[in-house]
């Protein structure tokens, strides 16, 4: 059975940090690629960044100089912190698993960031 267990949401000021994890189970980790999506209230779910299995990283605009995805095979987890955050960062966070057409998904993590 795949799992993926996202956790370390929470509420935050801007200009706050916060450290997203994603724990998955029931497959080979070190071959997929990890992403990070977030899905603001009302609005489509998008993609944030991304980790390749050879750790080549990719980011959205929006989130360039502030967030860093990190990955570590040997505890089947990867990471998202984020720095500066700001009020329009504000959305449930999703970890997603893909290898070819293989996709799996997490359950989410809220993140708000508001005084």
């Amino acid at each position: 059975q795949v799992q993926l267990v996202e956790s370390g949401g929470a509420l935050v000021q801007p200009g706050g940090s916060l450290r997203l994890s994603c724990e998955a189970s029931g497959i080979t980790f070190k071959i997929y690629t990890m992403n990070w999506y977030r899905q603001a209230p009302g609005k489509q779910r998008d993609l944030v960044t991304t980790i390749t299995s050879g750790s080549s990283t990719n980011y959205a605009d929006s989130v360039k100089g502030r967030f860093t995805i990190s990955r570590d095979n040997a505890k089947n987890t990867v990471y998202l912190q984020m720095n500066g955050l700001k009020p329009e960062d504000t959305a449930v966070y999703y970890c997603n698993a893909r290898f070819s057409a293989v996709d799996y998904w997490g359950q989410g993590t809220q993140v708000t960031v508001s005084s």
